[in-house]
């Protein structure tokens, strides 16, 4: 079983940055896979970043503006935001895989104003 705190959210305008971390404590030896999740005001939670065996991929509303990397060093996950738009505004979950198990941190919001 492993724990996530997820933090990093905020207000930033339009056109700026955030970096999203998500620290995974508990014991483990290695990930399966990792994501970052986005849920709108209203809509339904969506995967926007994974990265599994060292591959990537986006949701294509963040392709080229988000990254989402991994720091063994300190068991943390990333989600590095740029050029942000009032439409990535909501809830950002991140969740790892081991084995058939997955977990969820709590959540850190993100709103970008215009």
């Amino acid at each position: 079983q492993v724990q996530l705190q997820a933090s990093g959210g905020g207000l930033v305008q339009a056109g700026g940055s955030l970096r999203l971390s998500c620290a995974v404590s508990g014991r483990f030896v290695t990930l399966n896979a990792m994501g970052w999740y986005h849920q709108a005001p209203g809509k339904q939670r969506e995967l926007v970043a994974s990265r599994s065996g060292g591959s990537t991929n986006y949701a294509d509303s963040v392709l080229g503006r988000f990254t989402i990397s991994w720091d063994n060093a300190k068991n943390t996950v990333y989600l590095q935001m740029n050029s942000l738009k009032p439409e990535d505004t909501g809830v950002y979950y991140c969740n790892v895989r081991i084995g058939w198990s997955s977990s969820w941190g709590q959540g850190t919001q993100v709103t970008v104003s215009s």
